[in-house]
């Protein structure tokens, strides 16, 4: 997101007149602005399906480079961007930003990541990087023109900035549901031709070279909009699958997800399962109908072909995820994440009289019953079978209806989100503060099952499944949480097995627990831990919940239950170990653990550009070191920016909870900070740059207080409004949220009225520092709540504001100390 707008910096006053209103100035600014954070959300999709999920979480840290060089262009290059020339320039680097939308989307597609440990292997990253910086840099230097020679409108050019910014989640949000991603990019490039139009109309030039610009927007509009761009279709997942002769009858795009049904629907093949029981008799036969669901690159699901004819899906009792059936007949059943129907389908042989299923994405509701619903079998119109498009824990803290089981199978995140850039991997469903929602909706001696990879020798997320189970059992008020837990594991290979915790409301009862013995003996599964037995005494010693923190500081990857907090179930690798590349290694989804050492390369690399940028365009401006004015605006600048960028990631991710849906998430928090953020800083105009230092000092403490009351006050709302509608929780999530972006956004256009009369030849520089400790920002925000708290990153952010308050002071003790020493001197 173009974050170095929001925490902002400017430059210099110019000489022209003050008193041109500029509205086509304003309308472009909007506009390239709305595009410009459009295309960075469009890129954590398209990067969740043509990289691993963690690579979505480069988009951010892209823009934000791309941007910041563009702001050091200016910089280093005042005779060049003068306030004459500025309407010129705007249209010329909107132009070519237009163009390097499209070229970057294509170069990426010609140019694929290759995910191999060596030096091709990083040149083609830094090459992706490299080249989706390239619009950035455009749009960072269009932005960086529009605030810096027109000082005089910068209040009302921030607003208009910041505006544009938010209406850009909401555009993206509303072009994925009509259009796949080729399109997305195409309309954004046009998008911004439409704001090089708009600049070139208060540009100095002749009635024929405008004319001669607006037909030269109008043709390369239609050139872009002819432009074949297959977008996803080069994913290794869709590569793989066409290599084996799979056709792809259906793809679908939306503003968190892209689905990709793939295969014969008419090929039979041996039923999928994700632990088939040895014992089934006919588990290498071609019996079944089945198409792949895929989600990004990463997760997946499967459609089942069926005709009404339960006997035909018997194989799906002999899968282990599905155990919990044999304990509770005659169940109300919940499953978690609908996908492609198989748990759905499963419970309907079991005979169980009502099953619901919750699926957070609505398109594969869509994709399953409406697209497919022949090859499915319209399971949406059994009557005792309800889908159910929700969050699930959204759902239940709403909803008062109690389940005999609760199914949470193989659910995982790997998809990034739209906000995934900024969260890696937090799972709402896997944190105390869930699973003890999970055991209130259960009913008496009803069943919570989940379903995770078992990995031999290191079985880390069954480890840490136990440990959370245990922990949720504690906070319930279970006294001995053994009595309450099983788990199952299936036969095979060690680094290719699963297992099933089942986690009882009530204590297993001897008929549960024979019950149970008899259904793995027959099916040939293994008992790793139950209330009577256990086959490792790591799970066992889990399972008590006696100290889990300090039992899981025993361990090379991270144990501790997660919470709502710290909701990273997935990341288990610590920050200590990133240079260990033994702790890497977790069985088939060491990738989790490998996402955490790209987040650190990461956070090194954009540390050393953090100080680049501060000392090379210093140097090649002809400056030896930094002068002692500028110092105290270094800091305000800096620490704005990353503030920013810490309160607004840690908000992401703690609001996700509550909001349910990462749309909600993405279009609510993001939308409301920049809108209110707009305000604030709107509200500024009046102030006269000779009373600011006193000014800003008394807004900044207001600042101080209101963001401080909202970290107060956030984890208390989730609580209170969790079980409220979602137009409710959407309203207390904008109240929460809009009064901390409105006082946000006054620190830029006070930084500004601030440096312009006293060091205004190094704003530009200035902004973009303001841009690099954004991108430090960005990354560090995720590595603190990783490593500690979400709520620790965000009064590192609020810490930073502490910091700009002491530098603006610091601005206001020098002037007066400066005014009492000319005092003196004219005195004497």
């Amino acid at each position: 997101m173009a974050l170095s707008l929001r925490g902002g910096v400017i430059a210099a006053p110019s000489m022209f007149a003050a008193s041109a209103r500029r509205p086509f100035t304003h309308a472009g600014l909007f506009l390239l602005c709305l595009a410009n954070l459009s295309f960075e959300v469009l890129l954590t999709r398209i990067f969740s399906v043509t990289m691993w999920y963690h690579f979505a979480f480069f988009a951010i840290s892209v823009s934000l480079f791309g941007m910041t060089v563009g702001a050091m262009v200016v910089f280093m290059r005042p005779r060049d961007f003068t306030e004459e020339r500025a309407p010129s320039q705007l249209a010329a680097a909107a132009l070519g930003f237009a163009i390097a939308i499209v070229l970057s989307v294509v170069m990426h597609f010609l140019v694929p990541v290759v995910f191999v440990p060596s030096l091709l292997g990083l040149g083609t990253i830094l090459f992706t990087y490299l080249t989706f910086a390239v619009p950035f840099f455009f749009a960072g230097l269009a932005v960086c023109i529009a605030l810096t020679k027109f000082p005089e409108h910068v209040s009302t050019l921030y607003a208009a900035d910041l505006t544009g910014a938010a209406s850009g989640c909401l555009a993206l949000i509303a072009l994925l549901r009509v259009a796949d991603a080729s399109a997305a990019v195409v309309t954004i490039a046009i998008g911004v031709l439409a704001a090089g139009a708009l600049f070139v109309a208060e540009a100095p030039l002749t009635r024929f070279a405008k004319a001669t610009f607006f037909v030269s927007i109008g043709g390369l509009a239609a050139v872009l909009a002819s432009l074949p761009m297959p977008v996803g279709e080069l994913d290794s997942g869709l590569v793989q699958a066409n290599q084996r002769g799979e056709s792809t009858p259906y793809v679908r795009w939306n503003s968190f997800s892209r689905i990709r049904v793939t295969g014969d629907p008419d090929r039979l093949m041996p039923p999928f399962a994700w632990a088939m029981s040895p014992a089934y008799p006919r588990r290498s036969e071609p019996m079944a109908r089945q198409l792949t669901l895929a989600i990004d690159a990463m997760a997946g699901s499967v459609l089942t072909g069926f005709d009404g004819n339960l006997e035909a899906v018997e194989y799906l009792k002999y899968d282990l995820v599905n155990l919990a059936h044999y304990l509770r007949s005659g169940a109300a059943v919940l499953a978690v994440g609908v996908g492609g129907g198989r748990d759905i389908l499963a419970a309907l042989a079991f005979g169980q009289p009502r099953v619901v299923g919750v699926e957070i994405n609505e398109d594969i509701i869509k994709t399953v019953n409406r697209r497919f619903g022949d090859f499915t079998g319209h399971l949406d119109r059994y009557p005792q079978v309800a889908f159910v498009n929700d969050d699930a824990r959204s759902y239940l803290a709403r909803e008062r209806e109690r389940f005999d089981i609760i199914q949470i199978a193989m659910i995982d995140t790997w998809a990034a989100t739209a906000a995934g850039a900024f969260a890696l991997t937090e799972n709402s469903l896997y944190t105390v503060e869930a699973w003890t929602l999970f055991l209130e909706r259960l009913t008496a001696n009803g069943v919570l099952t989940v379903s995770r990879w078992y990995f031999g020798d290191r079985p880390g997320e069954l480890y840490r499944l136990t440990a959370l189970a245990a922990a949720s059992l504690k906070a319930w008020g279970v006294a001995d949480p053994r009595d309450h837990i099983i788990v199952v594991i299936n036969a095979g290979e060690p680094s290719n097995r699963i297992g099933t915790m089942l986690l009882s409301a009530a204590p297993f009862s001897a008929r549960d627990l024979d019950q149970l013995d008899q259904v793995v003996a027959r099916l040939r599964f293994e008992v790793v831990l139950s209330p009577r037995l256990s086959s490792d005494e790591t799970l066992a010693a889990l399972a008590t919940g006696d100290d889990p923190r300090m039992l899981a500081t025993n361990f090379p990857i991270n144990l501790t239950p997660p919470t709502d907090d710290a909701p990273f179930f997935f990341q288990m690798l610590r920050l200590s170990s990133v240079l260990d590349p033994a702790s890497w290694e977790l069985g088939r989804n060491s990738f989790n653990l490998k996402a955490v050492v790209i987040l650190c390369l990461v956070l090194a690399v954009v540390a050393v550009l953090t100080l680049l940028s501060i000392v090379v365009p210093l140097s090649l401006a002809g400056r030896r070191a930094i002068p002692s004015r500028a110092v105290p605006f270094l800091v305000f600048f800096a620490c704005i920016g990353m503030g920013f960028m810490l309160i607004e990631v840690a908000l992401m991710q703690r609001l996700i909870i509550l909001l349910g849906h990462p749309t909600y998430s993405l279009s609510v928090v993001l939308c409301t900070l920049l809108l209110a953020g707009g305000a604030g800083s709107y509200v500024t105009k009046p102030l006269a740059p000779h009373a600011l230092p006193r000014a800003a000092a008394g807004r900044f403490l207001v600042l101080l207080l209101v963001v401080a009351a909202c970290g107060v006050a956030l984890p208390h709302l989730v609580r209170l409004v969790e079980s409220a509608s979602i137009p409710m929780r959407i309203v207390a999530a904008i109240g929460l949220v809009a009064p901390a972006g409105f006082c946000m956004g006054m620190a830029f256009p006070i930084g500004l009225k601030l440096a312009a009369p006293r060091v205004g030849s190094l704003t530009p520089w200035l902004w973009g520092i303001n841009g690099a400790t954004s991108v430090c920002g960005s990354v560090l925000a995720v590595a603190i709540a990783l490593e500690s708290r979400i709520s620790t990153a965000f009064w590192t952010g609020w810490a930073c504001y502490l910091f700009a308050f002491a530098a603006v002071a610091w601005i206001g003790w020098s002037e007066r100390r400066r005014d009492r020493a000319t005092a003196v001197r004219v005195a004497a």
